[in-house]
């Protein structure tokens, strides 16, 4: 195969890779920001008023997090809900 044959071929799998992260964890920054402030599903969901398996299901990607959730959360952590969709990679709020 030559270089450039395979640098696409390589290109396309990474891009493949990718694509299929997205798609089976939607939102993988809000495990990432309960786990880097030390909390766990159960004391997290406490303070958003649910259930633990309820809030797992949003890591999870299971259910779709609600508008009031992420906004809940996005002051809870002091970010904005663009960096929590991973719109954005800038994590500090907006004013």
């Amino acid at each position: 195969m030559g270089k450039i044959k395979q640098l696409i071929f390589e290109n396309i799998n990474y891009n493949k890779k990718a694509v299929i992260n997205i798609f089976t964890n939607k939102y993988p920054r809000i495990r990432s920001l309960r786990e880097d402030h030390d909390l766990t599903q159960k004391e997290l969901a406490k303070i958003l008023n649910m259930s633990q398996t309820g809030y797992s299901k949003y890591e999870t990607g299971e259910n779709d997090v609600p508008s009031k959730i992420l906004i809940e959360l996005a002051k809870f952590y002091g970010t904005s809900v663009d960096y929590i969709l991973g719109i954005t990679d800038k994590s500090s709020p907006y004013l």
